[in-house]
C-alpha cells in the first residue's frame, strides 16, 4: 500500500504536477486529487494502484512499503515510525 504523503512527496522529487501524473499514469486527473486527499493509506481499485506506482517507478521513483530495506543508492524519502511535526513559529 502508499500514502498520500508518499504520493504527494514522490511527486513533489520528480517536479511533477497532479496533471502529469495523470497523464503518465493513464488515471483521471479527479482520481490522481482524490487519492491524495485522503488520510493514511491509499484506498482505490488495485489496478489504479499499480498504474501510478508504475508511473512513479517509469519516472525514476521507487514507492517504499513500511519496513522496506532500500537496496538503491539513489535519494529517497521514507517517514520515520514516529515523526515529529515541527512547529514553526511566527516571525
Amino acid at each position: 500500500m502508499i500514502t498520500a504523503a508518499q504520493m504527494r512527496a514522490a511527486r513533489a522529487l520528480l517536479g511533477m504536477d497532479q496533471r502529469q501524473l495523470a497523464e503518465l499514469s493513464g488515471v483521471s486527473l479527479p482520481t490522481v486529487q482524490r487519492m491524495e486527499a485522503s488520510s493514511g493509506n491509499v484506498r482505490g481499485v488495485i489496478d489504479t494502484l499499480t498504474k501510478i506506482i508504475d508511473a512513479f517507478d517509469r519516472a525514476g521513483v521507487v514507492m517504499l512499503g513500511e519496513n522496506e530495506p532500500s537496496s538503491g543508492g539513489g535519494r529517497g524519502v521514507r517517514m520515520k515510525e514516529q515523526a515529529m511535526t515541527p512547529q514553526l513559529e511566527n516571525d
